[in-house]
């Protein structure tokens, strides 16, 4: 079974980790082309049909239909943060109203990966609004569902 851990990044930021049996390079090309979030997404609010760049870089843009509560709608990010090296990769976006989805991959000496996945609500516009419908606990449940998602896909036993 996979272990899916919390990760402690302050106030306002729901973060969550998981080792995945696949190389950093891999899982963040994964990731870093949007076309592909669907994929991954364990929340179900992420639909086909993006707009944007195959390979996201630091200021680029992508527009992602989504359905959230039953009502569908687009959204376009702007990518904040992007780091691609040996030791650390990282893919940050930011939605119009400020909060920010963020994947970190480092690479382990096992050849494995540590994955984690945050939401960061400390910028956003409506950030108490969506503490106050219970959004932290909902993205906690669809971080988990993804990650785990993730090393599922990536599990030699499955």
């Amino acid at each position: 079974m996979t272990s899916i851990t919390t990760v402690d990044r302050g106030p306002r930021v729901v973060a969550r980790r998981v080792v995945v049996n696949a190389p950093a390079d891999e899982l963040f090309a994964l990731v870093n082309d949007p076309t592909k979030h669907g994929l991954v997404d364990g929340s179900g609010t992420v639909r086909d049909n993006v707009t944007g760049p195959a390979a996201l870089s630091e200021g680029a843009t992508f527009t992602t239909k989504m359905r959230m509560y039953g009502v569908p709608y687009r959204i376009t990010s702007t990518v904040t943060e992007h780091v691609d090296t040996p030791v650390l990769k990282v893919v940050e976006w930011a939605h119009p109203a400020g909060h920010r989805w963020r994947w970190e991959f480092t690479p382990t000496a096992d050849g494995r990966t540590e994955v984690t996945e945050s939401f960061d609500n400390r910028q956003s516009k409506i950030g108490r609004v969506m503490e106050r419908v219970g959004m932290a606990r909902k993205n906690a449940e669809g971080i988990t569902q993804t990650l785990s998602r993730l090393a599922a896909k990536y599990d030699s036993a499955g």
